[in-house]
């Protein structure tokens, strides 16, 4: 199994354009396809970046309609979700951005990218355990003794990560460093918290490198365990990094 996992693009459709053909894939049939692999995500696909739209409908016709693709939802996903079946959710921390561009379009158009998203939120799991559970992809990561599990814990420490229930002075969530406790023997693939450079600790790996932020949109290959990044084009905010030792 060749699979090629991609970190949070957050509306970054040039660079997720850029990264995945400079992975090997063609663009010929307008969507990103290999003969030999295939690509994840991590969530996350939209808010904050330009062309949210487009990475959704790219995203939806790589896993839903070709099932080229394996997708998990991310917090920013999960957010968009609520909103499209009506809930009311506060369109701020760059749900605004994906917002303004839905209503910029018609109703039609309106249903049509609705429909694709509701489909592939709903259809797509928690976390997905790949390879015979060696490789496992979740949007915050994923605590061993969690893996097999789906209840509301679970989602919420997979969207969220490890949530003290305090705030930094910034006024994000507090969480614990919980890859640095990780024992397992699985590798965990995830994003969420923007880190300069992918976060090797024992078997996890934060891909999530700030794309929206001015960073870079990274890829994890696996089975070869290497990454591959290209540059953003947004402008760099420093303060949206975060330093883990």
């Amino acid at each position: 199994m060749k699979i090629d996992v991609i970190g949070d693009i957050h509306g970054c459709y040039q660079e997720f354009k850029e990264l995945t053909t400079s992975l090997g894939y063609s663009w010929e049939s307008g969507l990103p396809l290999h003969s030999e692999r295939e690509l994840a995500f991590v969530g996350d696909l939209t808010d904050r970046g330009p062309e949210s739209l487009r990475v959704i409908e790219v995203v939806y016709d790589l896993v839903v309609q070709v099932k080229k693709a394996y997708y998990v939802p991310g917090n920013h996903c999960n957010k968009l979700y609520r909103f499209l079946i009506g809930n009311k959710v506060q369109t701020t921390h760059g749900l605004e951005t994906t917002v303004a561009e839905y209503e910029a379009l018609n109703k039609k158009e309106q249903a049509s990218i609705r429909n694709q998203f509701i489909e592939l939120y709903e259809g797509a799991p928690l976390y997905e355990r790949l390879d015979g559970g060696k490789l496992v992809i979740a949007h915050a990561g994923i605590r061993e003794d969690y893996i097999g599990r789906n209840d509301k814990k679970v989602k919420t420490f997979v969207l969220y990560g490890d949530i003290t229930g305090k705030n930094n002075p910034d006024g994000t969530p507090e969480r614990r460093d919980w890859a640095k406790h990780y024992k397992g023997s699985p590798w965990i693939v995830y994003g969420h918290t923007p880190v300069k450079e992918p976060r090797w600790v024992n078997h996890t790996v934060n891909i999530d490198t700030g794309c929206v932020f001015g960073g870079n949109l990274t890829a994890l290959r696996y089975p070869e365990m290497e990454t591959v990044a290209v540059p953003s084009s947004m402008p760099y905010v420093a303060e949206k990094f975060r330093e883990l030792g």
